[in-house]
């Protein structure tokens, strides 16, 4: 049992997150988890639109639809990281927002670091939406059919964030603890990117993959489910996650985290509330 959790606890600084590496080229298994996120997701989508018959969407329009989604995913994750994590940062070096240098101390190339979920969300929406529009789909049911298989995605997103060896837990005594070479300090911490991927990913794929079968449930529900669901998990699991240094606590005791959570669990219950008054009105 010695041996295991020895193994267990050092396992973070033993992983190499480069794949290989040409110059300053370099594959990363980070790159590599969203790669197959991206492509997990698609699959599981097309898979429900040949299987269940409730949805409009052509294979050329979910194509279509997944590339703006992926590129609404990208600038609003880094906007979003800009805006609500480090702002007076990025007013001071703007350019460093959007090009992979860093210009205050010299130009050095950094690669384009630091993207945050919430913005990857509200960005992932805005694409989609704009889709929409000019496809002549239905937004609602657009939701509908996506929102029961992002988490599974999302799972792989961190568990590359595990094997970076960031976005790493609070101390912690407990045996579950582990050393992450990039924490200040020799404590062992929670791997709370672990936690992440199994709550936030897995579990939260489960329960919306068995909701997606309620009967009469408003157009839009799951999107108000999952939004629901996530910021649950993610309010949870931020009590064991390190906040970012530059930032802490940023309101009493609750992490920035919490916070965009907290407005993610308010947004996911409005627009239910708005979605079954919708109905009832139509009814």
């Amino acid at each position: 049992m010695t041996g295991f959790l020895n193994w267990w606890q050092h396992l973070p600084e033993k992983m190499d997150p480069v794949i290989f590496q040409i110059g300053f080229f370099k594959l990363q298994y980070y790159g590599m988890m969203y790669l197959v996120a991206f492509a997990l997701t698609y699959y599981l989508v097309l898979l429900r639109i040949r299987r269940e018959d409730r949805f409009n969407a052509s294979v050329h329009q979910v194509q279509d639809l997944v590339t703006y989604m992926i590129i609404g995913l990208i600038i609003g994750a880094r906007l979003g990281y800009v805006l609500f994590y480090n702002l007076s940062y990025y007013l001071s070096h703007p350019l460093e927002a959007v090009l992979p240098f860093q210009f205050s101390n010299g130009i050095h190339f950094t690669g384009i670091s630091g993207m945050s979920y919430h913005g990857g969300l509200i960005g992932t929406l805005l694409a989609t939406f704009m889709f929409i529009k000019k496809s002549g789909l239905n937004f609602w049911e657009i939701t509908d059919l996506f929102a029961p298989v992002i988490p599974l995605g999302y799972t792989f997103g961190r568990l590359g964030n595990f094997i970076n060896g960031e976005l790493y837990g609070r101390p912690t005594s407990a045996p579950i603890g582990m050393y992450f070479p990039q924490a200040p300090g020799k404590d062992p911490r929670h791997p709370s990117q672990l936690y992440e991927a199994f709550f936030e990913g897995i579990f939260l794929f489960l329960v919306l993959w068995h909701m997606r079968k309620l009967k009469r449930p408003p157009g839009g529900a799951m999107l108000a489910f999952y939004l629901i669901g996530y910021g649950l998990a993610r309010f949870m699991i931020e009590y064991f996650r390190q906040p970012d240094a530059h930032l802490g606590f940023v309101l009493l005791s609750f992490s920035m985290g919490q916070i965009l959570s907290g407005a993610m669990i308010l947004c996911g219950i409005c627009l239910y509330v708005y979605l079954a008054r919708k109905r009832r009105g139509q009814a």
